[in-house]
């Protein structure tokens, strides 16, 4: 597995990389080398904050923990990593062998309605998936929606959580 380590705020010691290296080879076990894991650390005041993405295949395994030290919450995030490929592990194991979709890259245009408010942008891949595995990688990245290019109809998706554990799919009519 390659490790990047992205610091805000506190220094990287040579004891935590080998902490790092020596905790996310676990992960090995499940993904072998083919993954990317990045370890970002944030340090405010008495607070250690530590998110941790794994990208195998493109598929994303993320989580995020703030704990009074580093190692506490990279314990916390792996566990949390772990119940994740644990819930879905036969959905995952078969996404990652037949993982062959081509990769699109999504740009969004700058406009003038986005110099006046203070807008965040990301950027992220977006590839053919059924609307199944965009729900499943909106729960493994624990956020509350999910875009998506659907595979049957070859247009942009947005997945999202409902009320009472039910999900909804937004199609564009055009």
């Amino acid at each position: 597995m390659k490790i990047l380590i992205v610091s805000k705020q506190t220094e990287v010691t040579n004891d935590l990389k080998e902490l790092f290296d020596r905790k996310l080879k676990k992960f090995d076990k499940f993904f072998g080398e083919s993954a990317d894991a990045t370890v970002t650390l944030k340090e405010r005041k008495n607070d250690k904050k530590v998110e941790l993405t794994i990208n195998v295949g493109g598929t994303l395994f993320r989580a995020e923990e703030t704990a009074p030290s580093f190692q506490t919450a990279l314990d916390s995030v792996m566990s949390s990593i772990e119940r994740q490929i644990r819930k879905n592990k036969t959905r995952i194991q078969k996404r990652i062998r037949s993982n062959d979709f081509a990769k699109a890259a999504a740009e969004l245009p700058e406009s003038e309605e986005e110099k006046e408010f203070d807008v965040r942008v990301k950027e992220f891949d977006i590839k053919p998936m059924s609307t199944d595995e965009a729900i499943l990688q909106m729960n493994l990245l624990d956020h509350s929606f999910f875009v998506f290019e659907n595979e049957a109809t070859g247009k942009i998706n947005v997945v999202y959580k409902r009320e009472g554990n039910s999900y909804g799919l937004i199609e564009p009519v055009k």
